[in-house]
């Protein structure tokens, strides 16, 4: 986004890699090599590490330095109704707002994501879905919720769901169907839709989860 200043961009970087698993939970965060990564000064690392640490994507600590968030499934399934009360929320607000460059946009990202999910690029879906979804929300206009959302989004495992065997083809699926929606301005198929597909990567983790 063409508004966003250095360490936003950043902030999307880490927050695509934490939400992609190439960050893995538990993980050290060290300044110098992201801003190596990224082509960056240490500055906005640095600036953007704080913003994702008061999101809840990173914890800090002055002796062990920035780690990404550990997951807690006890907290998990009050994430996922507060994920579906404020997403359906943004979805609504942004759905009589999207112009046709923005449809075109989310047609182009479902793309990449169908095309990711045939090869199997696990990585490459979850980063897409980000994408969508912010694109989608941030059409609403309303900032503080959407700032809600991605505290949500810090605390859900979207990492370890996306492992689960063929996860990402139904994802794929899910997707269609609300891009579809959205393309005919459906309010109730979209959140239809947008409901299923918040709940079923959840419901299908929960079923598989072992200790």
């Amino acid at each position: 986004m063409e508004h966003q200043t250095k360490e936003e961009r950043v902030a999307d970087y880490l927050r695509e890699g934490i939400i992609s698993g190439r960050f893995p939970r538990g993980s050290k965060l060290k300044q110098a090599e992201i801003a190596e990564m990224i082509s960056t000064s240490i500055t906005p690392v640095r600036e953007a590490i704080k913003l994702l640490e008061a999101e809840g994507f990173i914890l800090g600590s002055s002796h062990k330095g920035a780690v990404v968030a550990p997951f807690d499934i006890n907290a998990t399934e009050e994430i996922v109704d507060l994920r579906t009360t404020l997403e359906c929320k943004l979805a609504l607000r942004a759905l009589p707002k999207l112009s046709q460059e923005n449809i075109a946009e989310l047609s182009e990202l479902q793309r990449q994501i169908e095309e990711a999910a045939a090869k199997c690029d696990r990585e490459t879906v979850r980063v897409v879905n980000y994408r969508f979804h912010e694109l989608l929300y941030a059409a609403a206009d309303l900032p503080l919720t959407q700032r809600f959302v991605r505290t949500l989004w810090a605390r859900y495992p979207f990492d370890l769901i996306n492992r689960l065997e063929n996860r990402i083809e139904r994802a794929s699926k899910e997707h269609r169907e609300m891009l579809s929606a959205i393309i005919t301005r459906d309010e109730s198929a979209m959140l239809s839709a947008l409901r299923e597909h918040i709940r079923a990567g959840w419901e299908e983790f929960k079923a598989n989860y072992t200790e």
